[in-house]
């Protein structure tokens, strides 16, 4: 039912110290970023290494939905994002066993799709569930364009093929010169059959 674990989801006061500590710091690559006027955030995607993932959510204005959870710190783990493949199943399959959840919603064009199982029946976490294409939220530095699954590059002592992860970005293997040429034997026999 579940693909992969997309995010953890930090709520902070100062989002432009959170971003210098993960981006400046740590490396981390701004993704896909914006404000919600309705509930009075705005939420930033980083990438970190080939496929982890953060995002920082921060109050904009007084009346914002993360108000309650800062009231008494100044930064904390809000929730954990966790992908699936249909999320009208996802919710068939919560009510078969009697997990409730809360916060049905379908962004226009199917471009995001949620819910929500609160703390108390997810042992103390809050769980946003989403239907999404894992790359849409990334930088273009960590992905490949469409329909480009694989590249090779020269390396020290061999080659780096980095390959499309299914969960959006990328990941690489350095493979030395009998490993390439392994791979490429491998290869050859699986076209033969």
């Amino acid at each position: 039912m579940i693909s992969r674990i997309d995010h953890v989801s930090i709520a902070v006061r100062n989002y432009e110290k959170a971003a210098h500590f993960f981006r400046d710091i740590l490396g981390a690559i701004e993704g896909t970023s914006g404000p919600d006027h309705t509930l009075k955030y705005f939420w930033q995607i980083f990438s970190l290494g080939d496929l982890s993932r953060l995002e920082i959510i921060s109050p904009t204005d007084k009346g914002s939905f993360l108000d309650g959870f800062l009231k008494s710190k100044a930064a904390g783990v809000h929730h954990i994002t966790l992908q699936v493949p249909d999320i009208r199943k996802t919710m068939e399959h919560l009510k078969e066993h009697s997990i409730p959840f809360f916060g049905h919603n379908e962004y226009p064009e199917g471009i995001w799709k949620e819910i929500f199982i609160h703390p108390r029946h997810a042992f103390g976490v809050l769980l946003q569930i989403a239907e999404f294409r894992s790359d849409d939220w990334l930088s273009e530095q960590v992905k490949f364009p469409v329909g480009k699954k694989w590249e090779i590059t020269e390396a020290a002592n061999g080659a780096r093929v980095t390959f499309a992860h299914p969960g959006g970005g990328k990941f690489s293997l350095e493979l030395e010169h009998d490993e390439i040429k392994q791979l490429i034997a491998d290869l050859e026999k699986m076209l033969e059959k």
